[in-house]
């Protein structure tokens, strides 16, 4: 290998590290669908929280596309549970913006739900409907209703800092097919109804709803990715200690405040011996060895629990800080 070709080799493995160090670090909300309540308990014959469904699929569709790194769902509800945070909230730049900033997240995406269900466009078939009962099976035809599906969501990126709206982004989109039911693929609605209904299924998709909700949250998040560059990646220095230490779990004194996030794999040290000054007696110097590692599985504010792995057992006092 030339010189010139091996520089260009560590050149692109420092980028390629840079780029991943600086992904900006998101999380998203259930999204609101208040208004459209009525419209969707309408598809689906009961009340179904389609802001959880949507909320998961644009989770997927943003960790596919691997521009953000992603928070977890159960991380965020456990915050919101501790602090009280109710569905009529999670629409809220401010609210938002302070569960974000306990969640150690540089930005949050909230969102709203703005339309859910069908066009209602209803043709005569075989003949000339009349009003009342016969307005539906009519004299020599029958009234069907056919219906695409229309979904439309927007969403916003605010920053945990400030709670500044950031960037806006928009998905709309109406199903290509067209049907009596939007439950159906073609007129069934097998397993797709229901207060159990699971967006993320292939039996969704194939609904004529689910054709519209997957191309609405694919133009959504593909617009959030395009903001990426708006939100500011903190740079954090984590610098804690083990306040206990039982067989591989490590509880930490520090908390989503001091920079600790869920996912996180933290570097266990252990200072082996003090260097002095020996005019003043004032230490200058720290020697520490490695012994190993600490990835988080829980954080609040305060501290944090992570699972450790090492080459010795680990106890309090060890040092806890960013991994090299």
């Amino acid at each position: 290998m030339t010189r010139c070709l091996r520089i260009l080799v560590i050149l692109v493995a420092f980028a390629s590290t840079a780029a991943a160090q600086q992904k900006k670090r998101v999380a998203v909300f259930d999204f609101d669908f208040s208004t459209v309540q009525t419209a969707s308990a309408a598809v689906f014959g009961t009340n179904v929280d389609i802001g959880k469904g949507i909320s998961d699929l644009i989770v997927d569709n943003l960790v596919r596309s691997g521009t953000y790194s992603v928070i977890e769902r159960k991380a965020i509800e456990k915050i919101l549970s501790e602090q009280n945070f109710s569905n009529s909230d999670r629409a809220d730049a401010n609210s938002a913006a302070k569960i974000g900033k306990i969640l150690g997240v540089d930005a949050i995406i909230i969102g709203s739900i703005t339309q859910f269900g069908s066009d209602d466009k209803a043709t005569n078939v075989g003949g000339g409907a009349l009003g009342g009962v016969t307005g539906r099976f009519g004299i020599g035809g029958v009234s069907r209703r056919e219906s695409k599906a229309v979904v439309n969501l927007s969403a916003r990126m605010v920053s945990t800092d400030t709670a500044e709206i950031l960037g806006v982004a928009a998905g709309k989109a109406e199903s290509k097919r067209s049907g009596t039911s939007l439950l159906g693929a073609g007129g069934s609605g097998s397993g797709a109804g229901g207060a159990g209904v699971d967006m993320s299924s292939s039996n969704f998709a194939q609904t004529i709803i689910g054709e519209a909700v997957i191309a609405a949250v694919s133009a959504l998040t593909k617009e959030l990715d395009t903001n990426a560059d708006k939100i500011t990646a903190k740079a954090i220095v984590v610098d804690g200690l083990v306040a206990d230490a039982t067989g591989n779990e490590l509880v930490l004194n520090i908390g989503t405040k001091g920079g600790v996030k869920v996912g996180d794999k933290l570097a266990v040290k252990r200072v082996s011996r003090e260097v002095k000054d020996p005019t003043t007696g004032k230490v200058i110097r720290r020697i520490e060895d490695s012994l190993g590692t600490v990835t988080i599985t829980e954080a609040d504010e305060g501290s944090s629990v992570g699972t450790y792995a090492g080459s010795s057992p680990a106890k309090v006092g060890d040092r806890v800080v960013n991994a090299q």
